[in-house]
């Protein structure tokens, strides 16, 4: 456990958060380091080692880590779940990070739905799915937890059909007639909030509205057991689950529960057995969505994974994009282009990819695709040779079902990490 740790104080939606320990201070794990700042929008920030502060800045908090550690930790002091869930620091831990305590502190007004997304929506991860083969039952507490915080009357838990064995553990233990589980087909984006919403309870939101609008709220899987440990175990958030997979020297994929957040990247791949030496790049997240990261950077609280994807191909000279709501932005393609070798010469939007009032991109029905075929002739139009698309399942056997005629090769955003763990690439599906 010895090293350094890094806490950045603005892992979250919201502002950063205001250290309270200075240099040289000696810390304990669970310790508060840095606080909400007040009348704002943020989140604690808690040390998952003991230790020495070693440099406080504006922008993160670095502890050199104790050679022993204990799993014990400071405990939560306040009395109420709503508070305690504030005062742990609990984000959203499976995308943007919006501090749990606000998407709670509104109760329902005559009864909603809690919608437990459990739907492990990128390939590769599969940490959530460990979680309820093992804790089915402290799933099901915190999800309690939360209906009664919201005065919910109904609680759902949906995952994909293909998870059996998990749906069978999360039968056995829900004993309550207001709680289910509901099936998603094993489709990319069947995570995205509002396709979930769509598919549980029928109802297709807007692009710019939130899952309360049709009197739900959704909450990731990881959140909710984290929220039972806030409540029942007085634990911040200091652990964080993640899926390690791709050029490994072990096991092409590994589960990893309760990694120390501020562990850097090296480190955990190094608790994996190891990277290999010939590597594309380190993805923080899943294929679809995840940002480039160097072995230096730290875990957050939004880290669900790690992936050191295959090398990356040779490129064609020039190069089309094809940009999706529900994958990797423009500028994400961008960097895979450079990293090729091409010269982008031409970006189009699919024709549900509608903007937003903060400048990015949602899907209007995600997973559900228009077609592609205009998309695909304009950039063939611009001169490019090939397509680097980022687009979910179904729009990628749209863009499949016209590229190839137009002589167009097609390489998607997953394709180095999936290569790397041996997994399908998107592209047609074969019904």
């Amino acid at each position: 456990m010895e090293g350094v740790y890094t806490y950045p104080l603005k892992q979250h939606i919201g502002g950063p958060s205001k250290p309270i320990v200075q240099k040289g201070d000696k810390v304990l794990r669970g310790q508060l380091i840095a606080e909400a700042a007040e009348n704002q929008l943020g989140a604690n920030v808690f040390t998952s080692v003991s230790g020495v502060v070693r440099e406080v800045t504006e922008q993160l908090i670095c502890i050199i880590a104790d050679e022993t550690q204990s799993k014990e930790y400071v405990k939560l002091t306040s009395k109420a779940p709503l508070d305690l869930i504030r005062e742990s620091g609990l984000v959203g831990l499976g995308g943007a990070g919006f501090p749990t305590y606000a998407k709670l502190q509104k109760p329902f007004d005559n009864g909603g739905t809690i919608i437990v997304n459990a739907a492990e929506c990128e390939p590769i991860l599969d940490h959530n799915m460990r979680r309820i083969a093992t804790e089915a039952d402290n799933l099901i507490k915190g999800l309690k937890i939360v209906m009664e915080i919201v005065n919910a009357n109904k609680g759902i838990i949906a995952i994909k059909d293909i998870h059996t064995e998990e749906i069978e553990d999360l039968k056995m233990s829900i004993n309550e007639s207001n709680i289910a589980v509901a099936t998603l087909p094993n489709m990319y984006p069947m995570g995205e909030e509002r396709a979930i919403v769509r598919e549980v309870l029928g109802i297709l939101l807007e692009v710019d509205q939130l899952p309360m609008a049709g009197k739900a709220i959704v909450i990731n899987a990881e959140t909710v057991l984290r929220i039972r440990e806030a409540v029942e175990d007085k634990k911040p958030l200091i652990d964080k689950d993640m899926t390690v997979g791709g050029k490994l020297k072990g096991a092409l994929t590994q589960v990893m529960l309760d990694i120390p957040l501020g562990m850097s990247v090296g480190d955990v791949f190094k608790k994996a057995g190891g990277i290999g030496l010939e590597y594309g790049e380190i993805i923080m997240g899943g294929p679809f969505t995840g940002k480039r990261v160097n072995l230096t950077d730290p875990i957050i609280k939004t880290t669900g994974g790690l992936i050191a994807t295959e090398e990356f191909w040779k490129g064609p000279e020039k190069i089309g994009l094809l940009v999706c709501a529900c994958g990797g932005n423009k500028e994400r393609l961008e960097e895979i282009a450079a990293s090729m070798g091409s010269k982008v010469v031409g970006v189009a939007y699919c024709k549900q990819a509608i903007e937003i009032k903060n400048g990015t991109r949602k899907c209007e029905n995600p997973g559900k695709c228009p077609g592609q075929v205009e998309k695909v002739l304009k950039l063939k139009k611009d001169g490019a040779q090939a397509l680097l698309i980022s687009n979910c399942t179904d729009c990628s056997n749209t863009v499949m079902s016209c590229a190839p005629q137009l002589k167009l090769p097609v390489y998607h955003c997953t394709d180095g990490a999936l290569r790397a763990v041996n997994m399908k690439l998107v592209r047609k599906i074969k019904v």
